[in-house]
């Protein structure tokens, strides 16, 4: 009786020692990472040296366009942000909000990007726009913030 008290003690231990080794909340970086509809924002963002920024304190909230969304970009445009660290820290920093947005959160209005610019953003309902783009997929938690999956990718007004 006495060893099977110590085996059930034993994997009761177990147990929840393999619980408390669960990880917690995943960063908005990591949540890019994890998401395979996400691959290309995820090694865009690793190009630009924004995954230290986006794995941070935060809060952010990242409007994070799909892998479609990316191939809706004109190849040039791209092939020119691929050459262009700055511009292309610009374009994703454009998709960022410091502080945290849910879609309960959005009222239409203008909000200021961490690039600098304003983004327009609207509410119908349960449908929120950003600019020409629309959620697809709303507040996905982060450690750091909340990323809004979009179907477009946002470009900055020309200085």
């Amino acid at each position: 009786m006495n060893k099977r008290m110590a085996l059930v003690g034993a994997l009761a231990a177990l147990v929840l020692s393999g619980c408390a080794s669960l990880s917690g909340p995943k960063s908005i970086a990591d949540v890019a990472a994890s998401n395979p509809e996400l691959s290309t924002l995820n090694q865009l963002i690793n190009d630009a040296g924004l995954a230290d920024t986006l794995r941070g304190a935060g809060p952010y909230t990242v409007f994070a366009p799909t892998n479609e969304a990316f191939k809706a970009v004109p190849a040039k445009t791209l092939d020119t942000l691929s050459k262009d660290k700055e511009a292309l820290k610009s374009v994703l920093s454009y998709h960022v909000l410091p502080g945290a947005v849910t879609s309960a959160d959005i009222k239409p209005g203008n909000l200021k990007t961490l690039q600098g610019a304003n983004v327009a953003v609207s509410k119908a309902g349960t449908m929120v726009t950003i600019e020409d783009a629309v959620v697809v997929q709303a507040d996905v938690a982060a450690s750091n913030g909340v990323v809004q999956v979009v179907d477009r990718v946002l470009m900055p007004p020309k200085k």
